[in-house]
């Protein structure tokens, strides 16, 4: 019996622990670098990454915008 035969199970499941680390990450991400795109001035970056967190990224490692 394989893995994916099993009743009832379905092929991608995720447990709550592994819901509760996935939810620690993105909020870990959107302290450090979410606020750091807001800080070097990347409004638009961060606004984008609230539902796509590789934006924080960008947006934290980009040099700060000049005024």
């Amino acid at each position: 019996m394989t893995l994916d035969s099993r009743a009832g199970m379905p092929p991608l499941a995720i447990s709550t622990a592994e819901t509760g680390v996935l939810a620690v990450i993105y909020v870990l991400l959107f302290l450090i670098l979410g606020l750091r795109s807001i800080k070097h001035g990347h409004w638009v970056m961060f606004l984008i990454g609230i539902p796509i967190p590789i934006f924080w990224i960008i947006g934290g490692l980009m040099p700060p915008v000049r005024r």
